[in-house]
């Protein structure tokens, strides 16, 4: 069983759900409290041993290579301003020289591309996946508990969260198979099925760990869902050949692509937070009391 050393993280989408504002910055820099969102996918990487991040970016996107690198003038005013605690977090967040490789995908053409762009940098090697949008929240990072299982089994493993079964159109849904290590095996992968014809209601939350074969397969696959090439209907075809797994994760994963998911994500790590959750809590039940007035007053 090889170690997992690398990860890719895709950062080309062009944030149309958030537009105006993703106009002229990067969706993925956008904040939840005070770290952008890529940054959470980041932290959680490392976390759970990564050693080396290939960001798969496009146009407009410079702004988040510049952001993990060094910015000498921020520094020195920070040390000059004796401003100690903002330079020790602006240090803790940088990775340390040449962990981080960024790549071109040049052209929107669906997750499944962005990461076969990444094919020459991870090498013959196993890799974890992280969509950045899926922000980790829990005592510990999915992809960290992912690893766990990882360890036990080998093979592919995708971390995955439970849904309504009403809503399993919503999602890429796995079939539960028997128990393997903290998770169990894979036995069916289907995108966004009918409530009727899901085999669970286990929906795959944006972390992964696949085996560089992924890659051969990606390169020849047919387009699918929205004319692009699916991650999902790659990792079908190289389930035929290789063993899956699934880990569910102890934690919750906030979907911070949709505006809904971005704000409860930042609702629940400020409240987490015990320099701000006295006076957030406070405000948010002020919200709420206004609100229930105004109701009762139409």
């Amino acid at each position: 069983m090889q170690k997992v050393r690398k990860a890719v993280i895709p950062v080309a989408g062009l944030g149309t759900r958030f537009l105006p504002a993703t106009k002229s910055m990067p969706k993925e820099m956008l904040p939840v409290v005070d770290r952008p969102v890529v940054q959470y996918a980041v932290d959680e990487a490392f976390e759970a041993g990564i050693e080396h991040i290939v960001f798969v970016t496009g146009r407009n996107k410079a702004v988040i290579e510049d952001y993990f690198d060094l910015h000498p003038e921020l520094i020195g005013t920070l040390e000059q301003t004796g401003k100690k605690t903002q330079l020790e977090a602006l240090e803790s967040m940088l990775p340390v020289a040449g962990a981080t490789s960024f790549i071109r995908q040049q052209s929107p053409q669906g997750l499944g591309h962005a990461v076969w762009c990444a094919r020459e940098v991870i090498g013959d090697e196993p890799f974890a996946l992280l969509l950045p949008d899926m922000v980790s929240f829990g005592g510990r990072g999915c992809l960290a508990e992912t690893m766990d299982l990882y360890r036990q089994t080998g093979g592919n493993v995708i971390a995955v969260e439970r849904c309504d079964p009403s809503e399993t159109s919503k999602y890429g849904i796995v079939g539960r198979g028997t128990e393997a290590g903290s998770g169990f095996e894979v036995t069916a992968m289907v995108e966004k099925p009918a409530p009727a014809n899901a085999p669970s209601n286990y929906y795959i939350n944006g972390r992964y760990i696949l085996q560089p074969e992924i890659f051969s397969l990606l390169g020849n696959q047919q387009r699918g869902a929205g004319n692009e090439i699916q991650l999902t209907d790659a990792m079908v075809r190289l389930s035929k050949s290789q063993s899956f797994y699934a880990q569910p994760f102890n934690g919750r994963m906030f979907d911070c692509g949709s505006k809904e998911g971005f704000i409860e994500a930042t609702i629940a790590f400020a409240l987490a937070r015990n320099d701000m959750k006295g006076p957030v809590l406070e405000m948010l039940q002020a919200f709420v009391r206004s609100h229930e007035r105004q109701e009762v007053a139409a």
